[in-house]
């Protein structure tokens, strides 16, 4: 199927659907709107909580319009943000989502988001995001990949 006539395009529109549509499934929503905020959200707060190279090297294994969502408003400055507890860092996703929904259970979404990712970024990447996360902040990620 053609949309655009440009392959890249039409190429990376499909990959991201299909991300948007593991995650919808994986949350049990039919809101897809609601759920690109959450993979949003998730993303931004993981992107700013990890150091500049990491984020860089997630960010290249993302489709290229999820990419682009990702590096939105980035400001490798200000990371990595200092989020030690769970509390904290759903706290930072809450706030990102209060415009789309102020009752959404973040760690729902970033529990699930956290699943996409190791289903569909690199072993190797996943263990390196989720080795410098700090162990309230792991115990998000699949058991699969927290070891």
């Amino acid at each position: 199927m053609t949309m655009t006539g440009l392959d890249v395009f039409d190429a990376t529109v499909q990959k991201s659907i299909l991300w948007i549509n593991d995650l919808a499934q994986e949350l049990g929503w039919e809101n897809k709107h609601q759920v690109f905020q959450g993979l949003r959200a998730t993303l931004h707060a993981l992107r700013d909580r990890m150091a500049v190279e990491e984020a860089a090297h997630l960010g290249a294994q993302l489709p290229i319009l999820l990419g682009g969502y990702y590096y939105e408003s980035w400001r490798p400055g200000a990371t990595p943000t200092k989020e030690r507890t769970k509390e904290d860092f759903l706290n930072n996703i809450r706030d990102r989502l209060q415009n789309v929904n102020p009752n959404i259970d973040a760690e729902t979404i970033v529990r699930a988001v956290f699943k996409i990712l190791a289903q569909r970024v690199s072993q190797g990447e996943i263990e390196d995001v989720v080795h410098m996360m700090p162990k309230a902040l792991k115990e998000l990620w699949p058991e699969a990949v927290r070891t």
